[in-house]
């Protein structure tokens, strides 16, 4: 059984009289510890599809299974459970809490979870041994970006979930947050899904899934990813 299996999901909204998907009977595995990119243009259905593995938004129909476990069937306990100790979420615009320093907001997170990481050493291997102090006014972009990876990875999650990591960010700052992420996913096995609209990106990913509409066009292996630093957009 393949780590993460959407079987027939779907998510819609009632406008009127009319049902729109979200998502349509989408189909698709992810095996553990690949580099995923979800890929498709806005309103295509990736940050809903997202979600619904987050824990965030539930699905209306069809089952989705992590790690063997149901997802799709867990009641707002189990969600709350799910979300904090088994999911990590990096968001495009770093969603950091201004009045804690960067370390504050990384131990924040693994406060919360059990076999979290260590926040001091989290923040190092991201690059941020000297800005630990900072609070996220005083960072870049991209610095605040390392925060938000930081914080995510403290928890030690099995999946981690990234909504457009790098659309704030210039393309100097962009591919080294890229090759942050690419780095975890082949140092600690960490299963890491990227969602983005940038066709260039999917060449450092072992799996492509692109989508189109609420529907899944392709869900294939690339058996030959390129480092994130040979990207070019």
């Amino acid at each position: 059984m393949a780590y993460i299996e959407f079987r027939g999901v779907n998510k819609y909204y009632i406008m009127g009289e009319k049902k729109i998907f979200a998502a349509d009977n989408m189909n698709f595995v992810i095996e553990k510890g690949e580099f995923c990119v979800i890929l498709g243009p806005s309103g295509a259905g990736k940050t809903t599809l997202l979600n619904m593995l987050g824990g965030m938004d539930s699905c209306d129909g069809g089952t989705i299974l992590l790690d063997k476990r149901e997802i799709s069937s867990l009641n707002e306990r189990e969600l709350t459970d799910y979300r904090r100790y088994e999911v990590g979420f990096v968001f495009q615009f770093y969603n950091l809490i201004q009045n804690l320093t960067a370390l504050e907001n990384v131990e924040l997170a693994s406060e919360i979870c059990r076999n979290s990481f260590d926040p001091r050493q989290t923040l190092e291997a991201v690059g941020l041994a000297g800005r630990m102090d900072n609070f996220p006014a005083q960072l870049s972009g991209g610095e605040q970006q390392r925060v938000s990876i930081a914080r995510a990875l403290a928890k030690n999650p099995k999946i981690l979930l990234c909504d457009e990591p790098t659309g704030a960010l210039d393309y100097k700052t962009g591919k080294h947050i890229l090759q942050i992420l690419q780095d975890s996913c082949q140092k600690t096995g960490k299963t890491v899904i990227v969602v983005t609209h940038n066709s260039a990106i999917a060449g450092m990913a072992d799996r492509i899934i692109q989508v189109k509409n609420g529907t899944i066009l392709q869900n294939e292996e690339n058996k030959q990813p390129l480092p994130a630093a040979q990207i070019e957009w």
